[in-house]
């Protein structure tokens, strides 16, 4: 009898440490998950003020947000991803949208493109990539400021035969070592543009009736 007691106690304690260690772990789980979010939302938001500083826009970006299916035509999307509409007040100024090279050195390279109502870059930066440290990795603006270099640019400027590097008859620069890299991100924010000219109407919500076409060169 005696035994049977001290099973079932020792039963009963076992039982009440499993359910406070799970609640413990419900509890943690919760919290770190919450904190999480909140870092990656920081840093999102952080990267799109990189691109449209403050005195550009009155709006939220990281809240205005629109979708973007995978394998969006031009854009090359592995998966579904935001893009970000920057507003002053009721007009759209600029959209930042995102675009995949699939063709890096080491894999995908994932890029924010940020683009102005007239069709120039206001910034680019790369979010991920997997490429060569101290060669392909200058795509990063951490390592080097080569990405500024697209800042300003159009497909009229450069004219879109010029769109590529150097080494290929192009306007862009490439890094010492490291043709490839360089080459994959000059062709992802090309096709971006194209993507923006394509569907600026919606993008920029833009009154269809009105002529809003935008000149991509000969």
């Amino acid at each position: 009898m005696k035994a049977a007691v001290a099973i079932s106690r020792s039963a009963l304690f076992l039982g009440i440490f499993a359910a406070l260690a799970a609640a413990l772990i419900a509890w943690t789980w919760a919290t770190t998950k919450t904190d999480i979010e909140r870092s990656i939302r920081e840093a999102e938001a952080r990267q799109l003020l990189e691109i449209f500083p403050a005195n550009t826009h009155n709006n939220s970006l990281i809240d205005d947000r629109f979708t973007l299916e995978a394998n969006t035509p031009l854009l090359e999307l592995r998966s579904e991803r935001s893009g970000y509409t920057v507003r002053i007040d009721e007009t759209v100024v600029g959209v930042i949208l995102p675009a995949t090279a699939r063709d890096g050195y080491s894999g995908d390279i994932e890029l924010l493109v940020g683009v102005t109502a007239d069709g120039e870059i206001a910034g680019a930066r790369v979010v991920s990539h997997k490429e060569t440290p101290g060669l392909g990795d200058g795509i990063d603006t951490r390592k080097s400021p080569w990405i500024l270099s697209f800042d300003g640019r159009s497909l009229r400027s450069p004219l879109q035969p010029e769109w590529s590097v150097k080494k290929d008859g192009g306007a862009f620069d490439q890094f010492t070592g490291a043709t490839v890299t360089p080459r994959a991100v000059v062709a992802a924010i090309r096709r971006t543009l194209e993507y923006q000219a394509l569907h600026r109407d919606r993008l920029f919500e833009v009154d269809p009736t009105h002529n809003t076409a935008v000149e991509t060169g000969p």
